[in-house]
């Protein structure tokens, strides 16, 4: 197996700076550090893997697997309908949990999709994304220079966002959506109606279109970035035929000023990370 997994550099800046930890509501106060020290920042690690055969999934939160024979019950870390991805016979991968406790002892978090470009791994991981996020805003010096926090999972007004975002004294929404589906090299969201994304981007366009300000009088920026988790796709645009309205609110978002982000990722069995942007069609 090809080791993707790489090391992704962030040069602290001059003045304090404070980040936030992803995996907790904790942030880290750091004092000044020097131009010459640097954070190193990798590429999201799962645990031991297991290759299996995918057999049927009875409902949304589990599947039946065969792994070397044997017939075996594992949870699905995605919720969504997955049906082009989860085919009888199809190569899936097997995060094996650390719990012994656990009814379910793996996680499926990817699948070899075959395609007539070859065979591409797509990572199903839905909690992914927003990690993979994390390692990208922090990696991304160009768009957010002077980064200052990081903060996830942030209520504002009646929305709560996937992170809060504070560089070079501005101030930033940012909404995640992992993209799985994909024909022909073209990617796709959403693979089911979803009335919780229109939400955030009306949310979103409201901030813009209104140029809500904090406090301190700056005015709020907005994002929605798409991570696209497999490679191979050189386009992407809103599945109009699975939920039009979608399709209709990122429109309207990109025109209040609404930035659209749309990155694919390297896949490995065992890691997934952000890499290169890929075209939006609207």
């Amino acid at each position: 197996m090809i080791n993707i997994y790489q090391e992704l550099i962030i040069k602290p800046t001059p003045q304090p700076c404070v980040w936030g930890v992803f995996f907790s509501d904790e942030c880290l106060n750091s004092p000044d550090i020097p131009e010459k020290d640097v954070y190193s920042l990798k590429a999201m690690q799962y645990g031991k893997i297991v290759k299996a055969t995918f057999v049927s999934r009875p409902n949304r939160f589990i599947a039946h697997v065969n792994i070397k024979g044997q017939k075996t019950v594992v949870h699905v870390k995605n919720t969504g309908r997955c049906r082009e991805l989860l085919l009888p016979g199809t190569v899936v991968y097997l995060e094996q949990s650390t719990n012994p406790a656990r009814k379910t002892p793996y996680d499926l978090i990817a699948v070899e999709k075959v395609t007539p470009r070859g065979t591409v791994l797509v990572n199903m991981d839905s909690q992914a994304p927003n990690k993979v996020a994390a390692e990208w805003i922090r990696a991304n010096k160009r768009r957010f220079p002077k980064l200052q926090l990081v903060r996830p999972e942030y209520t504002f007004g009646n929305s709560r966002f996937d992170f809060y975002i504070e560089f070079a004294g501005r101030k930033m929404f940012l909404e995640v959506k992992g993209v799985t589906l994909e024909h022909d090299g073209f990617a796709t969201f959403p693979d089911a109606p979803t009335e919780r994304g229109i939400k955030h981007l009306t949310e979103l366009t409201r901030i813009k279109s209104e140029r809500v300000s904090a406090e301190d009088g700056t005015s709020y920026e907005c994002g929605v970035l798409f991570l696209i988790q497999m490679k191979g796709c050189k386009r992407f645009g809103p599945d109009d035929n699975i939920h039009p309205e979608f399709g209709k609110a990122l429109r309207n978002a990109r025109k209040a000023g609404v930035e659209i982000f749309v990155i694919d990722c390297k896949v490995a069995p065992d890691s997934i990370v952000a890499d290169k942007p890929v075209t939006l069609i609207l």
